[in-house]
């Protein structure tokens, strides 16, 4: 370790390593630095008068050291949380400490030190379950309906897991994801191929009082889904731009909202009263849609207000590696250009080389039957096909949605469903779906090595709807477990299945 203490930067702070490059310094020049500061840091009472020091505002500023997983802080009572926690294996603080503790005669308690470590036999569980008791902290000194803000730099989907999972369970509701991009790179974020290059913020609230009194009144019913969604809406940010151009806010999308409504029953311990199907009907019946997104009859005025003075929407990027996401970019096509199987298969094609290889392979032609509908040009043209020719062919203007000329044009052309129709289609791909999931339950097989992730997902939410805890338990374990760790929804149904049923992982 390298001294650093006149604020050149000669080093990298922090890190035990050899130096490409070796500046010797004389230790009797860090002596002169160290102790210079020792004097200032006593004269400025740093070490006996900060901690009932006002600051500017008035307010006091206070400085503890010690393990997050209990804070001498009374319930409810903090305004705001900012957390920039450690990663996983990213850098192991106790043991980078280790030579100078040495030379103290004190060392740290590494039991609950929130890292993956052989050398502390910890797993990335064990780092959840650190991180979970953490976050609980934060949630239980935090004021009802405050913010937590994570800051998150990692460039494993697990650990990212990890920390939504633990952040999920310890009862925040996660309402914004977005890049921070700092400007200046660090030494590794510089010089390293596989470093993450910007940070991601997660924004999560503490729900507020009168919702959850609200339902433990009313839990396991729609109007407790609606309040949820209501209550949520308000968190989100209504609208928000870059360079002229709005941005969707992704959380505000109904697949989204879904999964929100689901883990907040889910981690409550609550049966989900709605399918998704049901869940979107309900949705569009309720709230206006703009633009892909949801909004509370209040937020659409200045939503609308606001988009009219930007060119445009930007739509998300979405990369296609598994049956989710490309169910999300045929929707995203189809919703902009109602398309025939001809046009939408070499596309498909382009977009399907990350398909992840324990992800069953699936043909366009099944995704489109079991999500989408296909004008047959018999009867009136459907009005999400008519939009689009009408307002794209001049000569098929002001026409009558039983032309023969718009008919025509319209033949084969597949598109988006509204929402009523969309529940029948998803009624009878759950029933597929179940039936691929009762194939891995009675599978010989220890491991699954490719299978269909959205039939395990459907399969797992129906066993606890049913309570069946067990099968959730079984199947989970014939997952490899990078799949398990990977993949959100999978992690949280089987962890609150090993809750429920008392078992351990």
């Amino acid at each position: 370790m390298v001294y650093n203490a006149d604020g050149i930067g000669r080093v990298q702070k922090g890190t035990l390593y050899i130096s490409s490059v070796w500046e010797e310094m004389r230790f009797s020049h860090m002596l002169r630095i160290a102790a210079a500061d020792m004097i200032r840091a006593t004269k400025e009472g740093m070490w006996t008068t900060l901690p009932s020091k006002r600051g500017r505002d008035g307010t006091f500023n206070a400085v503890w050291t010690g393990s997050s997983t209990r804070l001498p802080i009374p319930d409810d009572s903090v305004d705001y949380v900012f957390v920039d926690p450690p990663f996983g294996s990213n850098i192991p603080y106790s043991e980078v400490n280790f030579l100078w503790e040495t030379l103290l005669g004190v060392f740290t308690n590494v039991v609950p030190d929130a890292v993956e470590s052989p050398i502390q036999h910890k797993a990335l569980p064990d780092y959840q379950h650190l991180m979970e008791q953490c976050f609980s902290e934060f949630r239980r000194v935090l004021k009802p309906g405050r913010w937590i803000t994570i800051e998150f730099h990692n460039s494993k989907n697990s650990v990212w897991n990890s920390i939504q999972e633990a952040l999920t369970r310890s009862g925040f509701v996660v309402a914004d994801v977005r890049i921070l991009d700092k400007k200046q790179k660090s030494f590794k974020q510089a010089t390293t191929a596989g470093a993450v290059k910007q940070d991601l913020i997660i924004s999560a609230y503490k729900p507020n009082g009168g919702l959850e009194k609200r339902f433990k009144l009313t839990a396991g019913t729609e109007e407790a889904v609606w309040d949820f969604v209501r209550t949520h809406l308000k968190q989100l940010p209504v609208f928000v731009s870059k360079d002229d151009k709005a941005e969707v806010v992704a959380e505000r999308q109904n697949y989204l909202l879904f999964d929100r409504m689901v883990a907040f029953h889910v981690q409550r311990g609550v049966t989900v009263p709605l399918s998704a199907a049901e869940f979107y009907a309900g949705l569009a019946q309720r709230f206006p849609e703009r633009d892909g997104m949801y909004f509370l009859p209040e937020q659409v005025a200045e939503y609308d207000k606001k988009r009219m003075k930007v060119k445009e929407v930007l739509q998300l990027q979405l990369f296609v590696t598994d049956e989710a996401s490309a169910i999300q970019w045929l929707k995203q096509q189809l919703t902009r250009k109602p398309q025939t199987f001809q046009e939408l298969h070499p596309q498909f094609l382009k977009e399907i080389g990350g398909w992840q290889k324990h992800e069953k392979p699936l043909e366009l032609s099944e995704l489109l039957e079991q999500n989408f509908l296909r004008y047959d040009g018999k009867g009136e043209v459907p009005s999400q096909i008519h939009s689009y020719l009408s307002s794209n062919f001049k000569e098929l203007r002001n026409l009558p949605k039983d032309d023969e000329r718009l008919r025509a044009k319209a033949k084969d052309r597949w598109y988006v469903p509204d929402p009523n129709k969309a529940g029948d289609l998803e009624k009878l791909r759950e029933r597929a779906l179940l039936r691929e999931f009762e194939e891995y339950r009675e599978s010989k097989q220890k491991r699954l090595k490719v299978f269909r992730l959205e039939a395990v997902r459907a399969g797992f939410k129906k066993a606890w709807q049913e309570r069946d805890y067990a099968t959730i338990i079984a199947v989970a374990r014939k997952i490899p477990e990078n799949v398990l760790q990977e993949d959100p929804k999978l992690l949280m149904w089987y962890d609150q299945a090993l809750t429920r049923s008392g078992e351990d992982r």
